[in-house]
């Protein structure tokens, strides 16, 4: 068991070395004008070995955030319903300014986000670990098409709540400017949520 803990330790750093070598690389010379094969060379592996651990070049941006992937799906258990569960936790968020929430003026956060926004090829791949993200939380709730209706309009308003603070904050407006309008906006946006999907229970 230590033995098949080590191991996955030891594959989880190379996810994390590998993945901010890259990050650090495009960010200094931009997604586009960065191959794989220099990424791999930086992190001293072989090209294969590279791919077996991220499919696309892409995933070596996005993997940052794969951790997120199942997170609505797992917060929408926890009730008293699940557009309730999961309002709490988005304002929880902005409170911690977690980066998910697009609340964060760290320069590390936001030279990411810019990275990840401002890069076609890394904004149609999200779209893909968004819809994975769909796929999860229909099934937590429930499955079928009125529960992939509701999952898609909860993905999409915590993605376009995120992207609201994301603008305002790369823009240049303070964290403690935004914060209000973004609990307000957040409010709101969870606010129609519960009253257009009253029979989502978990």
């Amino acid at each position: 068991m230590s033995e098949i803990g080590l191991r996955e330790r030891k594959k989880r750093r190379m996810y994390r070395t590998v993945s901010d070598i890259a990050v650090r690389l495009f960010l200094e010379r931009g997604f586009d004008a960065v191959s794989v094969a220099e990424v791999a060379a930086a992190a001293e592996i072989s090209k294969p070995t590279l791919f077996r651990y991220f499919p696309a070049k892409e995933d070596l941006v996005l993997y940052r955030i794969a951790d997120h992937e199942g997170e609505p799906a797992r917060v929408a258990a926890e009730g008293p319903t699940p557009v309730e569960a999961l309002r709490r936790h988005f304002l929880d968020g902005l409170q911690r300014c977690d980066p998910v929430t697009g609340l964060n003026d760290d320069p590390e956060v936001l030279a990411f986000h810019t990275l990840l926004y401002g890069t076609p090829a890394l904004v149609a791949r999200l779209y893909a670990y968004l819809e994975r993200s769909e796929e999860a939380l229909a099934g937590a709730l429930g499955g079928g098409l009125d529960a992939r209706l509701a999952a898609g309009q909860i993905i999409a308003v915590r993605r376009i709540l995120a992207q609201e603070n994301w603008r305002r904050i790369a823009a240049g407006e303070r964290i403690e400017d935004v914060r209000d309008d973004a609990v307000a906006a957040a409010g709101r946006a969870f606010g129609v949520l519960a009253e257009t999907l009253p029979r989502l229970q978990n």
